[in-house]
């Protein structure tokens, strides 16, 4: 059994990996299904704000899939990348919160667009740690 066969940590990195990828993965679809809403929170005095949002979904989505790969390089660099695309989105987040932009239900709540902004770093934490290859293999 493929579970038997790993340590702890390896089973729960690939848990945490496979989470993660479908969340980016569904959040990059967002920024084409959900257009209008994601294009709330880029401040409107930025040029191509459309293009932007649909150049970061599609990154978005590369990047979540690209933790499903079965190459840990591959792994490790999507991470990486997903690492710049959370440090290059963050002044949205910052500019959500700060002009108390609305998007609907609990999304519209300050708790929700405060606290989303430390999230920004637990996301990177995770990705960086999920892909890290810092754990010995009993034998």
């Amino acid at each position: 059994m493929l579970i038997r066969n790993l340590s702890s940590q390896r089973f729960w990195k690939i848990v945490a990996r496979t989470i993660l990828g479908v969340v980016f993965v569904l959040g990059g679809i967002a920024h084409f299904t959900a257009s209008e809403t994601e294009l709330k929170l880029i401040p409107p005095f930025l040029p191509l704000r459309r293009e932007a949002l649909y150049i970061t979904g599609v990154f978005e989505s590369l990047g979540g899939l690209g933790l499903f790969a079965p190459s840990a390089k591959v792994r490790r660099t999507s991470a990486w990348g997903l690492v710049a695309l959370l440090v290059i989105i963050f002044p949205a987040n910052v500019y959500q919160a700060v002009a108390n932009i609305q998007l609907g239900g609990f999304m519209s709540t300050r708790a929700y667009q405060w606290g989303r902004l430390p999230f920004q770093a637990a996301f990177i934490l995770w990705a960086l740690w999920c892909t890290s290859d810092n754990t010995v293999e009993k034998k």
